[in-house]
This record gives structure tokens, sequence and C-alpha cells, in this order.
């Protein structure tokens, strides 16, 4: 486990704060929870993007072609 040090203005530290009370966390483990939703977010993204490069449109239009045509089932309906 690693210790960071950390800045922040005293307007976002209360918020921190009242945040974590309400949660009934810790500050630390707010905020590290926090850093770990990004960081999931982010790598998210990254997946995603590299996903998207290698996809190939003609392999997804045959993928479609195959789909029978019928109509939509009454619960699909709005």
């Amino acid at each position: 486990m690693s210790t960071l040090s950390l800045r922040l203005p005293d307007s976002i530290h209360n918020q921190i704060r009242v945040l974590a009370k309400k949660e009934g966390v810790s500050m630390n483990q707010l905020l590290a929870s926090a850093a770990a939703e990004k960081v999931a977010a982010l790598l998210t993204e990254d997946y995603l993007k590299e996903r998207a490069r290698r996809a190939s449109g003609k392999k997804f239009r045959a993928v479609l072609a195959r789909v029978p045509r019928s109509a939509p089932l009454a619960e699909d309906e709005l």
C-alpha cells in the first residue's frame, strides 16, 4: 500500500469529509474508491477504443444480415 500526499482546496476537503460521513466510510476509503472508479472508467475507454480500432464494418454488417426480419414484440413497443 502506498501513501499519497494531496493538496486540496478547503471547500473540496470539507465536501469530502461530509460525503464520507454520509456514506459511513473514512475519507481515505472514499477517495480510494473514487480513484478506483476513475481508473476503471479510463481503462474501459482505452479498451473500447482498441476494440473499435480492430472492428470490421463488413463483418458487423454480415452478422446483422443474419438477424431474421420480424415485427417487434408487443412489450418492446412504447
